[in-house]
Formats: C-alpha cells, sequence, structure tokens
C-alpha cells in the first residue's frame, strides 16, 4: 500500500482514484464526511448467499446473517450517494426477492428505478431442472427525478439514424416528421383552426385532437420552413425535427441480453487475457461491457463512482478507461493483489474488455490504500 489513508482522506477534495483494502462498512463509516452526497454511481457485487466456496471469497452465511449484513452497506452506501446518483446491485434468484424487499425498506419503494434483467450466460445449463441463464440488477435512487434528468440515453443505432432524411435539401440538415396535433383534453380555443398548404389545401384537425401550436405560432413556424406539407405540398402537415437538434438515442431497457452486456464466460476470458492469476481466476466475474452500460447510463465524466465489494476489480477497471474517479473497497487482501496488477495493466493501456470499443491507449495513475 503506498499512501496512508489519513492524507489520502486529507487530500479528498482532488481526484479520487482509490483502491482500499479493508472492510467495506468500516470504510464507507469514514468516508461519510468526505464523499457524502457526492457519489454518483455505486455498483455493488455482493455475495448472493446461494451457499458455495470460493477461491477468493466464501458465499456462505445464514439468510439472518447475510441480508443483516446488505443492509447496513446499503445504509451507508444511501448517504454516500448525491441526490441524482444511482445504486445498482447485483444478484441472482436465491436472495433476489428478500433484498428488494429490504432496498425499498431502506430507499422507499417508489424510489425504485428498475430491475433489470441480464443474460449472463447464452449457452444452456442442461444439469438442472432450468437452464438458468439471468441474473437481476437492481436499480434505485434518493430522488428519481433527479436521476432521469441525468440519465443518459444510449446512443441511437444506424437504423434510428436513417429514419433521418433531408428530401427539400434544408440547408439545416436530416429531419424526420413528427405530428402537429395532440390530443384536445386540455386544449385551450385558439388551438382549433384551419391550417392553409401552400398548394391551398385546408386541413383541420383530426377528430378529439387541436394542434400543437396556436394559430399565430403555426403561421411563424411554416415561415421558418419548420412545417412539411409533403413532396408535392398537399400532405397533412408534420413539424420538422432536425437531427442536429435531437437528443437521439434509445430510452435503456429492462432486458440485458449478452450482446448488449456481454456474459460471465467474457468476463473470465479478459480476466485470461490479462495474464495476472497463478492458477484460478474469479468465479463469477463481471464483464467489462456489463459496467460499461451502466457507467454511460448513470454518469458523466469526472463522476465518482463507488463499488464496495470490488472483486476482480471490473467497476474500477472500467470507471478508469472511461475517465470517471472511483473508488473500490474490498477485505481481502489477495483480491486486491490482483486488483492492483489489473489496474497497472489498465493504465499501461491494455487492450482486453472494452479497450478496442472505446480506444483506450492508457494513462491514468490511482492509489492503494490499506484501512
Amino acid at each position: 500500500m503506498n499512501i496512508k489513508k489519513e492524507k489520502w482522506l486529507s487530500d479528498y477534495i482532488n481526484t479520487p482514484h482509490g483502491i482500499i483494502l479493508g472492510d467495506n462498512i468500516s470504510v464507507l463509516k469514514d468516508l461519510h464526511p468526505y464523499y457524502d452526497g457526492r457519489i454518483d454511481l455505486v455498483y455493488i457485487d455482493p455475495p448472493y448467499n446461494r451457499g458455495d466456496h470460493y477461491k477468493y471469497y466464501s458465499d456462505f452465511k445464514g439468510h439472518d446473517a447475510w441480508i443483516q449484513q446488505l443492509r447496513q452497506v446499503i445504509r451507508e452506501l444511501k448517504e454516500l450517494l448525491s441526490d441524482d446518483g444511482s445504486i445498482w446491485i447485483s444478484i441472482d434468484d436465491s436472495e433476489m426477492a428478500y433484498l428488494k424487499i429490504a432496498c425499498d425498506e431502506i430507499f422507499g419503494r417508489k424510489n425504485c428505478i428498475a430491475t433489470i434483467v441480464w443474460q449472463k450466460r447464452n449457452t444452456k445449463e442442461n444439469r438442472k431442472t432450468f437452464s438458468n441463464n439471468h441474473e437481476y440488477i437492481l436499480v434505485y435512487s434518493k430522488n428519481p427525478d433527479a436521476f432521469k434528468k441525468k440519465r443518459h440515453l444510449l446512443p441511437a443505432t444506424e437504423e434510428i439514424r436513417k429514419r433521418y432524411k433531408n428530401p427539400d435539401n434544408d440547408p439545416r440538415g436530416p429531419w424526420q416528421s413528427i405530428s402537429l396535433n395532440v390530443q384536445a383534453g386540455h386544449a385551450v380555443k385558439s388551438q382549433f383552426y384551419t391550417i392553409t398548404s401552400p398548394s391551398g389545401i385546408e386541413f383541420d384537425p383530426p377528430q378529439g385532437r387541436c394542434w400543437a401550436y396556436n394559430a399565430e405560432r403555426m403561421k411563424e413556424e411554416i415561415e421558418k420552413n419548420n412545417i412539411w406539407f409533403g413532396v408535392d405540398g398537399t400532405s397533412v402537415p408534420r413539424r420538422k425535427k432536425f437531427l442536429s437538434d435531437s437528443n437521439v438515442g434509445i430510452v435503456p431497457e429492462t432486458l440485458w441480453l449478452s450482446g448488449f452486456a456481454g456474459t460471465t464466460k467474457n468476463a473470465k476470458d479478459e480476466l485470461i487475457k490479462l495474464n495476472i492469476f497463478d492458477q484460478d481466476i474469479f468465479d463469477t466475474p463481471k464483464p467489462e461491457k456489463l459496467l460499461c452500460q451502466i457507467i454511460s447510463i448513470a454518469t458523466n465524466e469526472s463522476d465518482i463512482v463507488l463499488d464496495c465489494f470490488l472483486g476482480s476489480g471490473t467497476t474500477a477497471a472500467v470507471a478508469h478507461k472511461m475517465n470517471r474517479n472511483y473508488i473500490g473497497i474490498d477485505i481481502s487482501p489477495q483480491t486486491i493483489h490482483y486488483v492492483e496488477k489489473r489496474m497497472l495493466k489498465v493504465a499501461e493501456g491494455e487492450s482486453g474488455g472494452i479497450s478496442d470499443e472505446i480506444k483506450w491507449k492508457g494513462g491514468g495513475t490511482f492509489e492503494m490504500l490499506k484501512w
């Protein structure tokens, strides 16, 4: 460990890139005076309490002890979250229902943003009654309205961009037409009138609908060439929505297939490629693509990402590559040893995971701390 925690905490106002060896609850309690209300994204992948024994940790606790520990951790994390921040928690069927109830109690049911289903594998488990191919990610925020304003759309597909064309060679560039009429339930009298097209054809709003603008505003929009009547001027008027003015993107969905977010096998392959493990690798790592999607949706560059069950270090690695600040915590010295090796590879510009996709070439530094 190359820096003392007291120095790191005293310099908290600067960019945090910290990997911490310590008990997560103890560390989180110490972070409160410095980071309460400052963490933009929490992602945790806690033990699932399936009764398994792994090389790097034991996943064997009674339900009461397991849920009590998670409650403690999540309560600490809630205080650290910013108003528009969010917490994302990976879990599977074994404890998902109980964890959701606990999160509902801590955050309030209205603050549950989504329950995401992630396809963790795209091969079949033929030995079991059902092939278990998915896990869940619970998403909560202290202020869902604030989080919604911050939440980013996913990049638009080529198919969506192709909807924007320029049949009239408008110098403002490609556009698509959208409806000019709206439901009349809350309309005022000035929204009911007849529009005359350049070709002389008259149009009234459909039954139960009205125009989105009053007559004066509509005239201005027509003069500005913002209203489209079709190539020959005889079609129902529609508003031109320009690609250059549009926040073109896709609202994130709650079903994340393997092509979108990667699989556990992808994650293991990423760790093998790093060539930092003596023998066995982590049994249940998360792929960089999964964390990339979460970080892309929930944060901006230079935001702070926190993971207090750091495990194989994927959260820190992806946050580093995506120019986010980050704090990673794990209680296992062996785990932290491998995370340090991984982060050194990341800083050197390793080419695995999302590196090619985001054109990662290396750079940056991080601090190793022992609590």
